[in-house]
């Protein structure tokens, strides 16, 4: 009976990762058409507040939904219109700053040669290659208009999840004799989707604001574009601020050399310093119920699976992951495992719980 009990486990085991290899090759396969999906999701979560508060003053709902999508279009009009012209000049300008960097570059190597570095002048210009630093930069600049392309789509479907959702609680109870359970566990997601992206939202802004006014303050082209940058690249975690501080540094160091680039470069640390370890903390609580390795891990996951949506869209999915595996009994542990260390206290009342 032990050796059947084993292969039924060993099997089970086998089916279960077998149907995730497929399910994770099926969703990066289906990335075009699940990432306008999920954004329209979190769009749908963090345009109910206000479209139920309308509800409640008297609007009708159509009139509710239409109202609240308004305010988002003109706020992507605007937002798009001045991104779109700001990578305009910055693309037009790229041939100057190409030779910029390679000037820099040679005085660099000049600089190190007088301690005795000697570095061959051609072979550190292919090595760094300022053309194609230069393209990455852009391109990752341009990469942010990529997902505008989807929006029409995107808003359709917020329009139809909006509608929806005052009906959804009911179609709840119709489908389930225990209608709580699924909807308590719809609850914990919405919920916990809405607070991490509220507080998140204010930290972003936040660092946002304090990385334009620190590059403006210094005399770096396009500030406002780098401070939009900084707060769009805050919700990726671990090294979204990291790649948010490297066009800025680079083009500091393009247009005034490497000491006001260092400089730069200290505020930023200076500013995700004081706003992701000490602002953050304090605005979100205890965490996000999720360890730092996790958080690191799922980052590359769904960046691997969906793209820059999917890092940007990392937390919260995992987020809904984790609460989907505390639903079942036999998915529970996996839960606990992606959690963060339990607290002595809960440990101890479980082992109180067990005696």
């Amino acid at each position: 009976m032990s050796d059947q009990t084993a292969w039924g486990r060993g099997s089970r085991f086998l089916l279960t990762s077998g149907a995730f290899v497929v399910l994770v090759a099926g969703m990066r396969e289906a990335a075009p058409i699940i990432v306008p999906f999920l954004l329209a999701i979190f769009l749908a979560i963090i345009c109910g507040p206000a479209f139920f508060w309308l509800k409640k003053r008297g609007l009708p709902p159509f009139a509710a939904v239409m109202t609240v999508l308004l305010g988002v279009i003109g706020l992507e009009l605007l937002l798009g219109a001045f991104v779109g012209s700001s990578i305009d000049t910055f693309i037009q300008n790229l041939p100057l700053y190409q030779q910029r960097l390679k000037e820099e570059a040679t005085g660099l190597l000049a600089f190190l040669a007088r301690f005795g570095v000697d570095i061959p002048r051609q072979q550190f210009l292919d090595f760094i290659d300022p053309g194609a630093v230069m393209r990455l930069v852009a391109s990752m600049l341009t990469g942010f208009g990529g997902v505008l392309t989807n929006m029409f789509l995107i808003l359709l479907t917020v329009i139809f999840m909006l509608l929806e959702a005052a009906s959804f609680p009911a179609k709840l109870r119709a489908a389930f004799h225990n209608a709580e359970v699924p909807a308590g566990h719809l609850t914990r997601v919405a919920e916990g989707i809405k607070r991490y992206l509220a507080m998140k939202t204010l930290v972003s802004l936040g660092t946002g604001l304090a990385v334009t006014l620190w590059v403006a303050l210094l005399g770096v082209d396009f500030p406002i574009l780098w401070g939009l940058l900084a707060f769009l690249l805050n919700y990726v975690p671990n090294i979204g601020s990291i790649i948010a501080a490297l066009p800025a540094v680079l083009l500091a160091f393009i247009q005034f050399g490497g000491l006001r680039a260092l400089v730069v470069a200290a505020g930023y640390v200076l500013i995700n310093v004081i706003f992701g370890n000490i602002i953050e903390p304090k605005v979100m609580g205890r965490g996000l119920g999720l360890s730092t390795l996790v958080v690191f891990v799922s980052l590359v996951f769904w960046g691997w699976i969906l793209g820059p949506v999917g890092m940007l869209l990392s937390v919260p999915l995992t987020m809904t992951v984790k609460i989907a595996l505390e639903s079942g009994p036999d998915t529970r542990w996996i839960a606990v495992l992606l959690g963060e260390e339990p607290r002595e206290s809960a440990v101890s009342d479980k082992k109180k719980a067990r005696a």
